[in-house]
């Protein structure tokens, strides 16, 4: 293990310079997180440190901002170009209320509950009877005010029909295009964090007391797991996939926590000190043993991925790339954790697109406290 907690930590000296570079205002991120957003996002290091604040302030604001419109909030989310949170409210009578929280206003035709209520209904009906294989996904669009489907290119048939039909019966509903998702697990390569029962490799997500969470694909309840040298690390006290793609790993054996997510060398290692979820159109950041750093935006909350093993619900989309070997690692906004990755489509050489389950959930459903910095 020495050869790994030096590549992640390089010791308490290189854990403290990361400290340091790392602290709670999000202007002042680590260099390397600054890097990657240049490089994914196409910003100026001084463009990246200005959203990195402005994200933040947007996530702290969304709680009063969504108290404030009540029940005439229709979805929020972050606009980059304004540098702001923006709400939909479907009555502008509450739009004074909304700006005194700091966020911005747009009238909206659906309230967020209704689109709410319109994914849930088409989620339970996927339960009772699963969805066609060419649909990749859907999601509540709060900025087109309907229930966007994506269908695979050339999707078609009574099956297709017959989801469509159920789904415009629960609300507004608009069809897409979009390739099908897939979990990005991956053979045993060696250098990588973590194996399942010898012979599958996921990455690990975030360190919380006790163990880590990682994707619940990667390995089911009792599975064993060994680290990149080959020790015995831990079990999977507890998973869930479909339906969910979350796990939760105890680990022993020497092997300890810390609150980093890992820079691979590329970029500085990522001290983490919080959980404070992020706004559609923020800028989100990735960590996985294949492809290693890459950034990208929030495309969408609470959106259900349609995998051939069947509907993952509640995951969060992105446009940063990831690859097999992927699976579980680390989503992360300027220091806060946001969740572990599942799938998706593409690779980083040609780009690609990703759905991460949201690591709140996780830390709620397993009763977990995230190791922070």
């Amino acid at each position: 293990m020495r050869r790994r907690i030096t590549l992640s930590l390089t010791g308490a000296a290189v854990l403290a310079a990361s400290l340091t570079a790392v602290v709670a205002p999000a202007a002042q991120a680590s260099p390397g997180l600054i890097s990657a957003m240049q490089r994914d996002l196409g910003l100026s290091a001084a463009q990246a440190q200005t959203r990195l604040r402005q994200e933040l302030t947007a996530s702290k604001q969304m709680p009063a901002a969504q108290q404030a419109a009540g029940t005439a909030f229709g979805g929020a989310w972050f606009d980059p170009a304004r540098g702001k949170l923006v709400v939909g409210v479907t009555d502008p009578a509450v739009a004074d209320a909304v700006h005194r929280t700091g966020a911005e206003t747009v009238p909206a035709k659906v309230t967020a509950a209704a689109l709410d209520a319109a994914k849930t209904a088409i989620d339970t009906a996927a339960k009772a009877k699963r969805a066609p294989a060419s649909v990749s996904g859907w999601h509540a669009d709060p900025r087109s005010g309907s229930v966007v489907v994506t269908l695979q290119p050339g999707a078609h048939g009574p099956d297709v029909d017959a989801f469509l039909a159920r789904a415009r019966a629960a609300g507004p509903v608009t069809v897409a295009s979009g390739a099908r998702p897939q979990t990005f697990s991956a053979g045993t390569v060696g250098g990588d964090p973590y194996y399942i029962n010898g012979n599958t490799r996921c990455s690990i997500g975030f360190s919380v007391r006790g163990g880590f969470v990682s994707a619940g694909h990667c390995g089911s309840k009792g599975s064993s797991v060994v680290g990149w040298d080959n020790s015995a690390m831990g079990t999977f006290a507890g998973s869930s996939f479909p339906g969910n793609d979350y796990s939760y790993i105890t680990i022993g054996n020497g092997w300890w926590t810390a609150p980093v997510v890992l820079g691979w060398g590329t970029v500085s290692d990522v001290i983490v000190r919080g959980s404070a979820v992020a706004p559609a159109g923020s800028s989100i950041c990735r960590s996985g043993s294949t492809s290693h750093w890459h950034c990208g935006t929030v495309l969408g909350l609470n959106e259900t991925i349609n995998y051939a093993q069947g509907a993952v619900y509640q995951a969060t989309h992105t446009n940063a790339c990831a690859e097999p070997g992927d699976s579980g690692g680390s989503f992360i906004t300027g220091d806060q954790a946001q969740g572990v990755t599942s799938g998706g489509f593409g690779n980083c050489s040609t780009g690609g697109e990703t759905w991460f389950q949201p690591v709140n959930e996780i830390l709620q459903t397993y009763g977990l406290s995230l190791v922070t910095g």
